[in-house]
């Protein structure tokens, strides 16, 4: 495996990390048992980062991590799990809450279900307007001396939320949307973002020293080729009302997976592993943070750190992406 150290946390990280997400039941190929495999054989393949929220599959996700970590070890994973985003009576809509109460009653139920004392990276999963960052701020600096969480990250926040953020604590890493199709994109399924990735977050990242977790790497299967042949997803999988791969703004998104597709047939590798390496190629990229469903897709998207992409080929699928951003009307 291979590792990357950024200034804001002391350990090296896995280039590769696992999002939880689908665990949780809200894609179509959630199994427990094979979950629980994929959990073991990740980490035994050097993967140290695991990122999940207790709003994936209603709390499921986090306990299926800490049933997993029970047998694995808890010592041999920084987890990254998130805050700020929780579940109606009914679980029916998220409802965003930074407030010191809320983070503080979430927090428990997360070490909880983790079977855990502290989490590694306590990342705030979507800006609240409605409570200032300064009580934020100050509810994460008790858990930290608390021992509570390690170190603090933020998901989805602006530029300006950072920097705001920025004057009361340090911020160990910053999470957000990115891929070879998404660089500064403006909307992620109905969510608009207050954020252009490389635009504006790339910057802080550099000049603090910070980690960056891009999620959806692989555009939620596109860039791995799935779809492109007519296939769909079921009623129950959330990737059914994304925009892009099944509503109004697909169709420039797919014309461009299937110029991917060529270039990936043409240098004799798979898109997922082309995408990756994309990603991994960029200096601000800590930890790719990919949905597996299977073990199969671990170990083929580990593979993708056998070799790497020459310079050619990346400034050709920059300018697949430059296109899209010009016929899209955003910064791709």
């Amino acid at each position: 495996m291979e590792y990357k150290k950024v200034k804001t946390i002391k350990e090296p990280v896995s280039v590769l990390g696992i999002g939880c997400w689908n665990f949780g039941g809200d894609w179509d190929t959630s199994d427990e048992r094979q979950d629980l495999d994929i959990i073991r054989e990740a980490v035994e393949s050097g993967i140290n980062l695991f990122d999940v929220a207790p709003v994936y599959g209603f709390f499921f996700a986090e306990q299926l991590l800490g049933k997993a970590l029970k047998e694995i070890g808890r010592h041999k994973v920084l987890i990254a799990s998130k805050g700020g985003l929780s579940w109606n009576q009914d679980k029916t809509r998220y409802t965003r809450d930074l407030s010191a109460a809320g983070l503080r009653k979430e927090i428990e139920g997360s070490l909880k279900r983790l079977g855990t004392d502290y989490i590694d990276i306590y990342q705030m999963h979507w800006p609240d307007h409605h409570t200032p960052v300064e009580e934020t701020a100050g509810v994460l600096s008790e858990f930290l001396k608390e021992g509570k969480i390690r170190y603090v990250g933020l998901s989805n926040h602006s530029k300006k939320d950072t920097e705001e953020f920025l004057k009361y604590l340090e911020v160990g890493s910053l999470q957000a949307l990115y891929n070879m199709f998404e660089r500064n994109s403006d909307i992620y399924f109905d969510n608009q973002l207050e954020y252009r990735t490389e635009k504006e977050l790339f910057p802080i990242v550099k000049e603090r020293g910070m980690a960056f977790f891009p999620y959806s790497p692989l555009m939620q299967g596109l860039l791995a080729g799935k779809f492109l042949d007519g296939a769909a997803v079921s009623g129950k999988d959330i990737r059914k009302d994304n925009l892009k791969l099944f509503g109004s703004l697909k169709q420039p998104y797919y014309e461009a997976a299937l110029k991917v597709r060529d270039i990936a047939e043409k240098i004799g590798h798979p898109m997922n592993e082309v995408a990756l390496n994309w990603l991994r190629q960029k200096e601000e990229v800590t930890s790719i943070i990919g949905g597996v469903s299977s073990l199969k897709q671990l170990r083929a998207n580990i593979k993708a750190l056998e070799w790497t992409l020459e310079d050619e080929i990346v400034k050709e699928l920059d300018g697949i992406g430059e296109h899209l951003q010009k016929i899209t009307g955003t910064l791709s």
